[in-house]
C-alpha cells in the first residue's frame, strides 16, 4: 500500500482517460478490500488504473486484469499488452496483478470466487456493458462495481440506464466525472431513480462530442468543456 500522490505521479505518465479523482475512489476502493481480497479490472489498457489499483492494495491483495488485446481495435494488439506489462513492472506491482488474456465473459464463465470489486472499461457498447456488470454476482454485499465512461458515453449509458432502475442488488451512489459508483446492496425507490438525474448531463457530453467532431471547440468550452479529448 503506497502513498496516493506518488502512485498518481507515477499512472499519470501513462496514456488514458482516468483524472485524478477518479483515481483517487479507486485508490480508496483498493485499500479497502483487505488481505487477501480481490479486485477484477475489464479492460486494462496501458495500465493507467491498473497501477492505481495494485499499489493501493493490502499486502496479499490481489488485481486481476481482463483484457483481451484484440489486434483488430484500435487500444489493443500485441504492442498494447508489452507495454501494460511493462509499465505494471516499472510500477512495481507485477506480483499482485494477474493478468488475463481474454474477454471478460471468458473469465467469468469460469470464476467462482467473491471479489471486493469490479472496475469495469471495457468495450462501450451496450451488450458489452450489461454482460460486464453480471459480474456483480460475484461482488460481496456492500463491495463496488465501479463503471468509467458513465454518462458521456451512448452505450454505456444506455447500458446502465437498462440495468440499474429495474435491478434488485445494485444501488447506484453518484458519479466523479464520468465514474460511476455502484454499492452492491438493495436499492430504494430513491436509488432506482437516481441515475435518471444523470441524463441531462449525458446530454450535454453528447453535444460536446459533436461539436469535437466537427471541430469546434470553443463552442464545447461554452458547456464547460475545454481540451481535444471527449468528456471522462
Amino acid at each position: 500500500m503506497t502513498d496516493f500522490d506518488a502512485t498518481f505521479a507515477l499512472a499519470d505518465r501513462l496514456p488514458g482517460w482516468l483524472t485524478r479523482d477518479q483515481a483517487r475512489v479507486l485508490d480508496a476502493v483498493a485499500r479497502e478490500v483487505g488481505p487477501d481480497g480481490t479486485i477484477v479490472e475489464i479492460g486494462s489498457h496501458h495500465g493507467r488504473s491498473a497501477v492505481v489499483l495494485a499499489r493501493a492494495l493490502p499486502e496479499g491483495g490481489r488485481l486481476v486484469a481482463v483484457d483481451p488485446f484484440p489486434a483488430d481495435w484500435r487500444y489493443g494488439g500485441p504492442g498494447t499488452e508489452a507495454t501494460f506489462r511493462a509499465n505494471l513492472e516499472t510500477a512495481g506491482v507485477t506480483d499482485r496483478v494477474d493478468v488475463r488474456v481474454a474477454t471478460s465473459r471468458e473469465v467469468r464463465s469460469r470464476w467462482s470466487s467473491t471479489v471486493a470489486a469490479v472496475y469495469v472499461d471495457g468495450k462501450h457498447d451496450v451488450w458489452s456493458l450489461r454482460d460486464d456488470v453480471r459480474w456483480a454476482a460475484h461482488v460481496r454485499p456492500h463491495g463496488w462495481v465501479l463503471v468509467h465512461d458513465a454518462f458521456s458515453s451512448l452505450g454505456v449509458t444506455l447500458g446502465l440506464l437498462s440495468v440499474l432502475p429495474l435491478s434488485r442488488r445494485l444501488r447506484y451512489v453518484g458519479r466523479t466525472g464520468s465514474l460511476a459508483r455502484i454499492e452492491v446492496a438493495p436499492p430504494t425507490p430513491a436509488d432506482r431513480l437516481r441515475p435518471l438525474r444523470e441524463v441531462p448531463w449525458w446530454l450535454r457530453n453528447l453535444v460536446v462530442k459533436v461539436l469535437l467532431r466537427l471541430r469546434l471547440r470553443r463552442a464545447a468550452g461554452w458547456l464547460g468543456h475545454h481540451g481535444a479529448a471527449d468528456p471522462y
